[in-house]
């Protein structure tokens, strides 16, 4: 009997920026609806209802002197060297995101070269054979990357692969929109391994969707709401809510259903799912809808880990950083054990979706 090659993580990083926004520091803040009219509610008023609608309470921007490819370079040290990792032996890097590097006070996009490029020139790689891109798929980039990792490993193409994701997503939000509270910055980083193995182990079946007929826009970029603030050249994150949330809510626990009947486990063999911080309340929701499909009509305490209380919703470098926070036991009450089956789920601007089964 032939083993089989198996994609496996053998090590994580991350890098939480260290600059800390509360929920108070919006207080001062002039926002305006979607029409451009003032919101005339009182600002405590207005905060305190987004707390109560996304969980979030603060979250983390990086230094002035920081960008994207910087927080996925540190990222990525913290893995190799986490892991014990020899960076020459890495035969991709791939490095998801939305916006590439952007100045502090400027909102252009720049992403030539690749941040991947970035990122290998910053480790000091010189194996040519390491292949660096960037892969831009919403919020769902980092487990798009992945998967495609486990596409590459799998042919035989390579046995070590780095996947970050990284953003900075406060460098591209309106200041005027109430929408601008829930992002934040960061990256996550995962080195996955190929590994010869006849037991059941790493990467057992995923499942990607996108939907653009009626929901490409629900994200997208567009000038501020702020008719006076607007200039034809600055574009901003915007959000249909609303839309967001009834798409995922839709489509969400479907995507996870398909991934665990495409890996042929019992539902209950779920130990932990590690979601997109998107919105608190929202992934409680999908959470709920996801176990309502296998007539459970409650979740297990504690399955479901979420770091956007404290670090917001950080778009590609969210699940990379809460896995590592539990891999590395830096959460209360949260851990994995070996055999431990998990789901991983994402949704994010395409509008796109994905989801993984991992048994580690």
């Amino acid at each position: 009997m032939h083993s089989k090659i198996k994609t496996v993580i053998t090590a994580t990083g991350k890098y939480i920026p260290k600059v800390v926004v509360k929920n108070s520091d919006f207080l001062n803040h002039s926002f305006v609806e979607k029409d451009g009219s003032p919101v005339t509610r009182q600002m405590t008023d207005v905060v305190k209802k987004f707390q109560a609608i996304t969980d979030i309470e603060e979250r983390r921007y990086a230094l002035p002197a920081q960008n994207a490819s910087e927080l996925a370079y540190l990222a990525a040290l913290d893995a190799l060297e986490s892991g014990n990792e020899d960076k020459e032996k890495l035969d991709y890097i791939i490095v998801a995101h939305n916006f590439g590097d952007i100045k502090d006070g400027d909102n252009r996009t720049d992403m030539v070269p690749t941040l991947a490029s970035r990122v290998k020139y910053k480790l000091g790689i010189e194996n040519p054979n390491c292949v660096a891109y960037d892969l831009p798929f919403g919020c769902p980039g980092w487990l798009q990357g992945i998967i495609q990792a486990d596409y590459f490993i799998k042919s035989g193409d390579a046995k070590k692969i780095l996947v970050i994701g990284s953003e900075t997503l406060s460098r591209v939000i309106d200041p005027h929109d109430k929408d601008s509270m829930i992002y934040a910055d960061g990256a996550g980083a995962t080195i996955l391994t190929a590994k010869e193995s006849d037991d059941e182990e790493g990467i057992i079946s995923h499942k990607t969707q996108s939907h653009t007929l009626d929901q490409a826009w629900f994200l997208r970029m567009e000038g501020s709401s702020k008719i006076d603030y607007q200039s034809p050249e600055d574009l901003y994150l915007k959000m249909d809510g609303r839309k967001v949330y009834e798409y995922g809510l839709t489509h969400v626990p479907l995507v996870m259903q398909t991934a665990v009947e495409k890996a042929g486990i019992d539902f209950n063999q779920i130990k932990k799912v590690f979601v997109h911080q998107a919105n608190g309340k929202m992934d409680d929701a999908i959470l709920k809808r996801f176990f309502k499909l296998y007539n459970q009509d409650s979740s297990p305490e504690g399955i479901m880990p979420m770091t956007i209380a404290q670090l917001g919703n950080s778009s590609v470098a969210t699940i990379p950083t809460l896995l590592d926070m539990v891999l590395k036991n830096e959460m209360l009450n949260q851990e994995v054990e070996k055999g431990d089956y998990a789901i991983f789920a994402s949704v994010g601007a395409g509008m796109n979706i994905n989801a993984m089964i991992y048994k580690f």
